[in-house]
């Protein structure tokens, strides 16, 4: 990793929002296309730049990003994090803000690098940023909803059997479950639906260059599980599982 990288906030550096757009697109395209998520991006942007940090060389060079969000936990029908993973915690934070419900928690939801600068170690300096931003906003804890970075290599495997695969060393089988257990994290539990995809055959073929031709599940380059397919009823759905993780971030590391 470069010793000149910065990592700052962008509520401390409101001039960082320029370069959020310059990276380039770093998620497969139907992921794009989640409708929880164009809720959460608008709205963090323009409102919420405490929850953005940007990582970047000097003096403009954009290398990576990373989100939160905050949100109430433990009250009623908010004693478990949800099933419904990334988009349920984005919606609760969003009703939240209606409501003005004073937040208690801190859901991570992406941190994506550059592809040519992945492999460096940037992924748990951004992790560790996190923790730190967290913390600065008054907050002791830290979920995530983790996003396995190898499940595409297992597409019919149950995410409850991937998920707790563990190395000789105790640590976690997956990439990035890793990262996130060596940075102090252990796993909650299995988020069956955390984000949820849906399209007509057109859209899922214009994102994929797939046919979607016959009813059935559709394996996707990138996807952790296959895609629901229905020829009848001229639609796909996919319904991605992820990995509740929860971090102790009241000390530094």
């Amino acid at each position: 990793m470069s010793g000149n990288l910065i990592i700052e906030p962008r509520d401390r550096r409101p001039e960082l929002a320029a370069l959020v757009g310059q990276l380039p697109q770093l998620w497969p395209t139907f992921m794009e296309h989640d409708a929880t998520g164009n809720l959460y991006y608008a709205d963090v942007q323009r409102n919420h730049p405490e929850h953005v940090l940007v990582a970047y060389e000097p003096p403009d060079t954009p290398v990576a990003l990373a989100y939160t969000v905050p949100f109430e936990f433990g009250g009623k029908h908010r004693e478990q994090l949800p099933d419904d993973g990334w988009d349920g915690v984005i919606r609760w934070a969003a009703l939240d803000r209606d409501r003005g419900t004073k937040p208690n928690l801190v859901s991570a939801l992406e941190i994506s690098i550059r592809p040519d600068r992945r492999g460096q170690g940037l992924a748990a300096a951004m992790l560790q940023a996190m923790h730190d931003n967290v913390r600065r906003l008054g907050f002791t804890e830290l979920v995530a909803p983790v996003r396995p970075s190898a499940k595409h290599l297992e597409p019919h495997t149950p995410m409850s059997e991937y998920a707790h695969r563990t190395r000789p060393d105790g640590l976690p089988a997956d990439p990035w479950l890793r990262v996130h257990a060596r940075a102090g994290a252990t796993i909650v539990k299995v988020a069956p639906r955390s984000m949820v995809i849906t399209g007509t055959l057109a859209d899922w073929r214009d994102w994929t260059g797939l046919p979607f031709d016959t009813t059935g599940d559709v394996v996707v380059p990138q996807a952790l599980v296959p895609v629901h397919c229905s020829v009848e009823h001229d639609h796909a759905v996919y319904v991605e599982p992820n990995v509740w993780m929860r971090h102790p971030v009241g000390a530094a590391l």
